[in-house]
């Protein structure tokens, strides 16, 4: 299978890589990790990436099979396989080789933390304000009655 050159946005986005990976996404902002594999025939290697994440294993190109933790499963174009996040998966390239993509989302940015030093007095709850009959905020601080419904508001 042969193919088609990467257009100038995929080649924006993309980076070689090494150790059978020819390209991968290399995007920040992006919320997916991409990674292009080619493994010669005969040869084996765990699905690139974090695997604490779930993966989506997409066949291009060759043969082979994929270990899992409930045992094998058959890779050929244009098969697709969705792992869970676990260890254990290896992928196994037949006599053609295997050609595939790994697909995982990427982790969630840490929020900052919040100061600890200097801080005083209780979190806020805004509780109060929220209507139990409709779910609507009071746009008043002091509000005691729902603006929308005229529920009373909960003090």
């Amino acid at each position: 299978m042969t193919h088609p050159p990467a257009g100038p946005v995929l080649a924006a986005l993309v980076s070689r890589a090494t150790g059978g990976r020819s390209w991968r996404l290399d995007r920040p902002g992006t919320g997916l990790d991409v990674e292009e594999t080619h493994l010669p025939p005969g040869t084996a290697a765990a699905p690139p990436g974090d695997r604490s994440r779930e993966a989506l294993v997409i066949a291009l190109d060759g043969d082979g099979r994929l270990r899992t933790p409930d045992g094998w499963l058959e890779l050929t174009p244009p098969t697709a396989v969705w792992l869970p996040p676990a260890a254990g998966y290896r992928l196994h390239a037949g006599e053609a080789g295997l050609h595939c993509v790994t697909v995982r989302p990427r982790p969630l940015a840490t929020p900052p933390a919040l100061p600890t030093t200097g801080v005083t007095g209780e979190p806020a709850c805004l509780l109060h304000q929220v209507c139990a009959e409709c779910g609507r905020m009071a746009t008043e601080s002091d509000a005691r009655y729902c603006n929308r419904c005229g529920s009373p508001l909960e003090r």
